[in-house]
């Protein structure tokens, strides 16, 4: 049973992780560690986590289960950092949009996968980041990827899965390899876009975003997510997404020789297949 957590990153995802479960009445003690001491008093203030330690050593004192909720970049230093403090009971887990370079990094400081280390990802996110945007029902209805290493302990797969089940996700399990392409393909790419479409557009015509209407702004939307975070996502996810990016390009290839050539019924077709797909989504 877990009854002590440690949050790593006290930001919106582990934020909403611990509220939820915080509201939920499930966890006994949820302890939030960080480098940044005001924004834990924040957190703490905003009844998010119980307590919080700037200390490792006393944050981890007793937990049950480490979320990490932090960068992906910094996954190296925070497991190096927590090693010497866990034993092999402890459960770590973490929220990382990428999953094979996180199970690369823990095989690098562990030496091999630690069974108990159950890598997820909650497909779930707001454009406003921080932990004055905590929501506890932040998951609900969405989907969590656990993707699991062969070696991992079944009752730690169950442990997780458990948690985000309580919190109103739909949780799913994977290889690193499909969820990698599957999120490049569907949140990776969409980011790339919005964010190349927004630096096209301010290098061209910094005043074009004042003509702009509201399909322009639900597009963009997701270029105001946290630019740190889409980076190191493209750091650590970068062959997958540049594949998508290069397909992508086909596409859009296609699309233009179809304008340029004048292929009105082609480009119905293109438009009312797309269309159907996406009302059919929608619908779901």
């Amino acid at each position: 049973m877990i009854d002590k957590i440690c949050i790593i990153g006290v930001g919106l995802i582990g934020g909403s992780f611990s509220i939820g479960l915080k509201q939920a009445n499930q966890i006994k003690t949820i302890v939030g560690f960080g480098r940044n001491e005001e924004n834990l008093i924040k957190a703490k203030s905003l009844n998010v986590i119980d307590e919080y330690s700037l200390d490792i050593t006393s944050a981890l004192k007793d937990v049950d289960m480490v979320l990490i909720a932090t960068p992906v970049d910094s996954f190296g230093a925070v497991l190096e950092m927590i090693k010497p403090h866990i034993n092999d009971s402890v459960i770590i887990s973490d929220v990382g949009s990428t999953k094979g370079s996180v199970i690369n990094i823990a095989k690098q400081v562990f030496g091999k996968m630690p069974t108990k280390f159950i890598p997820a990802h909650p497909i779930a996110g707001k454009e406003k980041s921080g932990v004055e945007a905590s929501d506890g029902t932040l998951f609900k209805h969405k989907r969590v990827i656990l993707t699991p290493e062969e070696n991992a302990d079944i009752k730690a797969i169950e442990d997780v899965s458990e948690l985000w089940t309580i919190l109103g996700a739909e949780v799913e399990t994977m290889t690193h390899q499909k969820h990698d392409d599957l999120l490049a393909m569907t949140s990776h790419l969409p980011h790339m876009l919005a964010f190349g479409l927004m630096d096209y557009l301010i290098k061209n015509n910094p005043d074009a975003c004042d003509y702009a209407a509201g399909g322009f702004k639900d597009f963009s939307r997701i270029a105001s997510s946290d630019a740190v975070m889409w980076r190191d996502i493209c750091l650590n996810n970068a062959s997958e997404i540049v594949k998508h990016i290069q397909g992508y390009q086909q596409a859009l290839d296609k699309l233009s020789n179809l304008i340029d050539n004048n292929e009105s019924d082609a480009l119905e077709k293109l438009f009312s297949e797309a269309k159907s797909a996406r009302d059919e989504w929608i619908k779901d």
